[in-house]
């Protein structure tokens, strides 16, 4: 019989979990107290040893172990690489800014998408994360840091639409008073532009900040480096953000990298202020992010990124750098995974 994931249940559905297996409900607050905490088994002191027997018996734990964690000496970012029950490996990445401790989150393993620029597609997608595996890295960081995470990035390995449902839940989970009660405006979900996903969570009335990687400024650059160009082009991508926009009232952030010679020039930034100007005409962010490098890539140089940012913002587009954190320890999507995979060939 394939057991119940229970990290992946809300509390009414733990509820009756226990209540099948002919225990009382209270038990089932209890127990929920305990794997939103990261514990299991014995360490739930509460509950007595035949419930946990009976529960080994219909429930896996989902928790992912550290395999490997890498700390910043210029900024204290954590760098995780965490190993799945199957034994697959993602990453998470835990950052400390004023306003809270960020964790920046995978949504699958590996991913399927395609873009140039990022290291985590280029062995291509194994396996969709389940909502567990999700929250199980914001459990697993609190309790390897000690501290509490209040913000988290669904920027990891992964397209988070791509995995839509499992997104959903996990986003429902981690926000609920009864789990890790993360609210929802303290939660970025990153797309590289999935049109028909946009349009679902349009509908999900979950206040996230939707945050749109663009990386370029017309369907010829983008199609370059995004495949999924070649099926929502940029008029299709920006139309559905500007309905979204519409109906939910939340600002969009657009993450543009900057590459070297892709994308980076001051007609470029001209090129984008007015293809964002004329789809979305307000609730616009850009987000530059300089490209923390990898042999694939070349980095764009600080003195474009702020020619390229200023000259946005004098045209009216709010636009701010994203702080490189982590760099001397591999902080990129997919890096260290991918290290792993060719280490253990």
């Amino acid at each position: 019989m394939e057991k119940t994931d229970i990290l992946s249940l809300s509390l009414p559905e733990v509820e009756k979990l226990v209540t099948d297996i002919g225990e009382p409900k209270f038990r089932a607050k209890q127990i929920y107290g305990w794997i939103t905490k990261g514990m299991w088994g014995e360490n739930m002191r509460n509950i007595p040893k035949s419930l946990q027997e009976k529960l080994n018996n219909v429930c896996e734990f989902r928790l992912p172990n550290v395999k490997l964690k890498l700390v910043s000496r210029i900024d204290g970012t954590v760098k995780y690489l965490f190993e799945l029950i199957d034994g697959e490996c993602i990453e998470s990445v835990f950052m400390k800014y004023e306003h809270g401790n960020t964790l920046c989150i995978s949504s699958q393993v590996g991913c399927r998408m395609g873009c140039k620029f990022c290291a985590s597609t280029l062995l291509g997608r194994v396996r969709d994360l389940t909502p567990s595996e999700m929250l199980g890295q914001i459990i697993a960081a609190e309790k390897d840091t000690g501290e509490r995470i209040s913000n988290v990035v669904m920027m990891g390995i992964g397209e988070p639409l791509d995995n839509y449902d499992n997104t959903v839940r996990f986003l429902r989970l981690v926000s609920s008073p009864d789990s890790l009660n993360i609210g929802l405006r303290h939660i970025s979900v990153s797309t590289c532009g999935l049109v028909n996903g946009i349009e679902r969570l349009q509908n999900e009335n979950l206040p996230i900040t939707l945050s749109i990687s663009l990386h370029a400024y017309d369907n010829e650059v983008r199609s370059s480096i995004m495949p999924i160009n070649n099926k929502y082009g940029i008029e299709e991508l920006l139309s559905a953000c500007h309905r979204y926009y519409e109906s939910t009232g939340r600002r969009i952030s657009f993450e543009y990298t900057l590459i070297a010679g892709k994308n980076d020039t001051e007609e470029g930034a001209i090129a984008l202020a007015a293809v964002l100007k004329k789809y979305m005409h307000s609730g616009i962010h850009v987000n530059l992010i300089p490209l923390n490098e990898v042999k694939e890539t070349k980095l764009s140089t600080s003195k474009n990124v702020n020619a390229f940012k200023n000259k946005l913002i004098s045209l009216g587009i709010n636009a701010t750098v994203r702080r490189r954190l982590g760099s001397d320890i591999n902080a990129s999507c997919g890096q260290l995974r991918r290290q792993s995979q060719k280490e253990s060939i």
